[in-house]
């Protein structure tokens, strides 16, 4: 029988069976966090039904709901997903590109205004 090399501190042969390896395997929170979050959302949802409860009408009606959209999609991916704690080059490479986008959205909306413009001047 050939005989074993001794355990290295820190190595796998000196933890007994089941026993974590030193490595952490994710984030802990408290539930008091996810409990603060579970009631701002319910806030933000309630407010978005009373938008409707009241009756607002016209442009007051959708910002108030995108706001409240943005808003919890914003707490989700910030806590839920962990974004709050991650390096801002990685938020950066997941905010930007939709950022982009709609920035492009944007100047593309404008671009059509002027264009319906132009022909309600000239081609009338």
């Amino acid at each position: 029988m050939p005989a074993q090399a001794p355990a290295v501190a820190g190595s796998h042969g000196d933890l007994p069976h089941g026993q974590p390896h030193g490595q952490q395997h994710g984030q802990q929170h408290p539930i008091g966090l996810y409990l603060k979050i579970w009631a701002l959302l319910f806030v933000l949802s309630t407010l978005s039904y009373l938008v409707d409860y009241f009756h607002f009408e016209g442009y007051l009606r959708w910002t108030l709901i995108l706001l409240f959209m943005v808003m919890k999609a914003g707490l989700i991916v910030a806590v839920f997903m962990h974004m709050a704690w991650e390096r801002l080059a990685l938020i950066c490479a997941i905010l930007l590109p939709p950022l982009c986008l709609l920035v492009l959205v944007g100047l593309m909306a404008a671009e059509a205004d002027y264009t319906f413009l132009l022909r309600g001047v000239f081609f009338r």
